[in-house]
């Protein structure tokens, strides 16, 4: 016997289908990236108006009523790349993002929140074990590059702060939410709508990857491993059938990355960590280099092994999703 794997059709995009059908895939990625452009507009402006509050709260207005503007612009510049409270506004703005495909989803698609993935069974332990699994999986990317020599683990961190990292914490839960509930809630279900589930799995996957391609220190193997966690995502969302554990997944894999070992999440250099650690030189091609652990091929593995474990699993009991089917082999 050998056991076959089919991608049906979740319920959730039929009965988004049901309340409006599908676009033309050209349509469909048109309208996300307005969904999207609209989100990063309200999350420019509100991030400016509290970046620049915080930089003249830092001594930045001094500057300006000297008339020293190189003096501004270097403080502006250090505070942008290393200040804890402009990093933890750009987490929360992206609220924004999921208000907007909130918005969209219910004004002109016609869609409940059910049909994003927000169920309203097993939140709580849906959400548990999507935190173990993301903490469970980076530290075995860690894992890797220690064993290599990749990385050092070099202890405490001395930029460490509870208050700091409980405030980490709300963000990331907010951030990791954002992107789960625009690619793989809103996009992924709308391409379903009236494609194949399989065509809405690539499309938010290479979407996912192109959203990071202006991050710092983005190479080819960077975006290969961001497509690899869209494909990752997609099937623990269809696995699950919910968005619960794959948010939780998302928002601890990058909490734990940045403010846990203390390494560079998708190119941005977090603060307040528990450890600190150090890349070594020459085995980039392992740690990622300046992009971070995501950007090298101890990721990959990691990556392509849940990929493996989602679609050899057996599934939730739910109607629509992954299906095993089991064949007899000809001989």
């Amino acid at each position: 016997m050998s056991r076959l794997i089919t991608l049906e059709k979740p319920e959730m995009a039929k009965e988004a289908a049901s309340r409006q059908k599908g676009m033309h895939w050209g349509m469909e990625i048109l309208v996300f990236f307005a969904v999207f452009w609209v989100a990063n507009c309200l999350e420019g402006i509100c991030l400016i108006v509290g970046c620049y509050l915080r930089i003249f709260a830092a001594g930045g207005l001094e500057f300006l009523r000297e008339g020293d503007v190189d003096g501004f612009q270097e403080l502006s510049a250090q505070m942008m790349t290393s200040d804890p409270v402009i990093m933890l506004l750009q987490l929360f703005v992206t609220a924004f993002m999921i208000g907007a495909v909130f918005l969209s989803c219910r004004i002109f698609q016609k869609r409940p929140f059910r049909t994003l993935g927000f169920t309203k069974k097993g939140i709580v332990p849906e959400y548990l074990v999507g935190l173990a699994g993301g903490f469970a999986a980076f530290s075995a990317a860690v894992g890797i590059c220690v064993a290599t020599g990749a990385l050092r683990l070099e202890g405490l961190s001395p930029t460490f702060s509870a208050g700091f990292f409980l405030l980490f914490v709300l963000g990331f839960m907010i951030q990791g939410m954002s992107e789960e509930v625009l690619c793989r809630g809103y996009f992924m279900i709308s391409m379903a709508r009236r494609y194949p589930i399989v065509v809405g799995i690539l499309a938010n996957s290479l979407i996912f990857g192109a959203l990071h391609l202006a991050n710092s220190g983005i190479s080819v193997l960077a975006f290969v491993n961001l497509v690899l966690f869209g494909v990752f995502a997609s099937l623990y969302f269809l696995r699950r059938g919910n968005i619960w554990g794959v948010a939780a997944f998302h928002t601890m894999w990058n909490l734990v990355q940045g403010n846990f070992y203390g390494i560079k999440v998708s190119g941005m250099e977090m603060q307040c960590s528990i450890l600190q650690s150090a890349m070594t030189d020459g085995k980039e091609l392992i740690n990622g280099g300046e992009f971070g652990l995501e950007g090298g091929l101890a990721v990959t593995v990691v990556y392509t092994i849940g990929i493996v474990v989602l679609l050899l699993m057996k599934d939730k009991e739910k109607e629509g999703g992954i299906k095993e089917i089991e064949t007899e082999k000809i001989s």
